[in-house]
């Protein structure tokens, strides 16, 4: 009598879990998982299987788990969501760095490091963390970011030198509560990007940013409410430096921490860059902040100058939900 108890019990137990999973699936497009309870095992079998050019947005959940991966989205697989179980335990990593060699000895380069090459337009990315856990070994890209409208949010990205780059030349990109932390440039290139709400860990010294924004485009890199922390010693980061003569980088209301030298920015060794880069601050607070002390060919932003720093302005009418 008992084992036909337990039986029946363990029955309704597993009927129960496989109507969960049926339901998460029903959900979402697809789910990785890499115990082989989803659709998929990998993330780069899910993106394989999204529809070229598909005209609704297609929801790729991925369990928690560590997937070593050196990801592609091309370009025609536009309006991909990737969604993570939780934003500490779903981890998208690799480890490939620039001076590491090809099959024909040559060195990978800065953008062949990069773990996740996403090039689709209109991707964005929930509760998960990218990583190159590569090292302090040089240029080290854990995400490089080419597509159109793009959004993360509660996203982490972990690196050291290179960890973010924001490649695409008119890309406008969003993020928001989303933790960023590096050394050297670890946030850099040349997109439109706007970071609400995110922290900025800086490890060792170096520089927040390094933007090469074009000429043409009004605004390169936003930072809103957000706040930089670090274990890098006190003075050892600078908010910027320009890659490009044309850098544009504005923190508005941001707490900066004592990590940042109190001049703000850097020339890149440069000075005729001093006259060509856009480096401003909007009622900064915190330690590293220090209007009188900063170089003075960075702006302290007017309230009616800081006023038009809106998502609508800076994305060129575009509102990311």
């Amino acid at each position: 009598m008992k084992n036909m108890l337990f039986l029946r019990l363990l029955f309704i137990v597993l009927l129960f879990a496989a109507n969960a999973v049926k339901a998460q699936q029903k959900q979402y497009d697809f789910v990785v998982a890499k115990d082989g309870s989803g659709n998929f095992k990998t993330v780069q079998e899910a993106i394989n299987a999204v529809p070229a050019l598909r005209k609704q947005t297609t929801t790729v959940f991925i369990k928690n788990g560590i997937y070593k991966e050196k990801l592609t989205l091309p370009t025609n697989k536009t309006m991909v969501k990737f969604i993570g179980e939780n934003v500490g335990k779903t981890i998208i990593t690799y480890d490939d760095y620039h001076q590491k060699k090809n099959q024909f000895g040559e060195e990978i380069g800065t953008s062949g490091s990069a773990g996740f090459f996403i090039y689709g337009n209109d991707f964005s990315a929930e509760n998960i963390t990218f990583q190159n856990t590569a090292g302090p070994i040089g240029q080290a890209v854990a995400v490089w970011t080419s597509g159109d409208r793009m959004i993360f949010k509660n996203c982490r990205f972990l690196g050291f030198q290179d960890t973010l780059y924001t490649f695409g030349y008119g890309s406008r990109q969003y993020y928001k509560n989303c933790y960023i932390e590096g050394t050297v440039d670890f946030i850099f290139g040349s997109s439109t990007a706007v970071f609400e709400d995110c922290e900025l860990f800086c490890k060792k010294n170096g520089f927040v940013t390094a933007a090469s924004t074009p000429d043409s485009t009004k605004y390169g890199y936003v930072f809103l409410h957000c706040k930089i922390t670090g274990d890098a010693p006190e003075g050892s980061f600078y908010l910027g430096r320009p890659w490009r003569p044309y850098a544009k980088v504005a923190y508005l209301n941001c707490d900066l921490g004592k990590q940042i030298n109190l001049k703000g920015w850097n020339n890149w060794g440069n000075a005729n860059n001093e006259k060509t880069a856009q480096y401003a601050e909007y009622k900064s607070t915190g330690p590293g902040a220090n209007a009188a002390e900063r170089v003075n060919w960075a702006k302290q932003l007017t309230d009616e100058e800081a006023k038009q720093y809106t998502l609508q302005n800076i994305f060129r009418g575009w509102k990311p939900d």
